[in-house]
């Protein structure tokens, strides 16, 4: 079984835009994107633009439905799909259950709705080496002598947590974590509080405006973000996009459902290879192919030869 994921903020690099190739299904999903946004996209991914939230978020999404087409072209479309965080939306595209320019224009409100709640000096952090309990405890240990609390955001294995707060909160956390026996923990490059309770008026925001965005059940299995779980019908997708920003990303339980469903090949949408990174710490007996790390002429037959051999 074939599963695609979807990578959140925090892997772009400049010019990850224009490192998709030249395939058809990419140059109309650019196209379809600008006209959309009535922006070139093609200007997301400069180090000016990618400073921008609203930038940076929407740039994930036009990537992995890109690459997902032009995969699809060549036979390959995927079983079963999942993001993280904003990827969950390249996810619903995928599946069917929300057009593109409607989750164009909900993932620009998304970020815009991020951004201005937390225009700057607050982020995220992963910690490794920790679990999820071992973090939580340090965190109320800093909250109850410092009033600096950070929140468990995502959990994407049992031992790679990463937490969101204020810059101050963070660098104290960080200390704290290393002290406490940490393997690593750096900041990452992003600059909202993604999924805690930090963004809950945001998250209500966009439920609300996600009432009027058509949703219709998923074709192929969705597997959202809050629960780990497929969902199989379009106000449940609704829900899952519009509110994953306020809750912990819990995508190493995704991970699981995905393998316990029977996937056998992950292959992960440009620009990112972090969740191929856990896909094969996590599960080495199934098969794991970052799309970023090959051009679409050696992608396509590569994920064909391993979905053949799994089968």
């Amino acid at each position: 079984m074939l599963a695609f994921l979807f990578p959140g903020q925090g892997a772009q690099s400049e010019g990850f835009l224009h490192r998709l190739g030249g395939h058809a299904a990419i140059r109309t999903t650019l196209d379809e994107a600008s006209q959309a946004l009535g922006v070139d996209v093609l200007t997301l991914d400069t180090p000016t633009a990618l400073e921008s939230t609203v930038a940076v978020q929407t740039g994930l999404l036009i990537a992995g439905v890109a690459m997902q087409r032009a995969l699809e072209a060549e036979g390959l479309a995927p079983e079963i799909s999942a993001g993280l965080s904003v990827g969950a939306y390249a996810a619903a595209v995928g599946c069917g259950s929300i057009a593109f320019a409607d989750a164009l224009l909900m993932v620009r409100k998304r970020a815009e709705l991020m951004e201005a709640a937390y225009p700057s000096g607050y982020g995220l952090a992963a910690i490794a080496g920790m679990t999820e309990h071992e973090v939580e405890r340090l965190a109320d240990a800093q909250a109850r002598e410092s009033n600096e609390r950070v929140y468990v955001g995502n959990v994407n294995a049992p031992r790679q947590i990463v937490v969101a707060g204020s810059s101050r909160a963070l660098d104290a956390f960080i200390e704290r974590a290393l002290a406490a026996g940490a393997r690593k923990a750096t900041r990452l490059v992003v600059s909202v509080p993604s999924h805690c309770e930090l963004l809950a008026a945001a998250a209500d925001a966009l439920t609300s405006y996600a009432r009027s965005v058509p949703f219709r059940a998923p074709s192929s299995l969705y597997v959202g973000n809050r629960g780990g779980r497929a969902l199989h019908t379009a106000d449940a997708i609704r829900d899952d996009l519009a509110t994953n920003m306020r809750y912990t990303v819990r995508w190493f339980d995704a991970l699981t459902v995905m393998v316990e469903m029977g996937a056998t090949v992950f292959v992960e949408a440009s620009p990112g290879q972090v969740l191929t990174d856990i896909v094969r710490e996590q599960y080495p007996d199934v098969a794991a192919i970052a799309a970023s790390t090959l051009p679409l002429d050696r992608l396509a037959p590569t994920i064909h030869r391993r979905s053949e051999s799994a089968g």
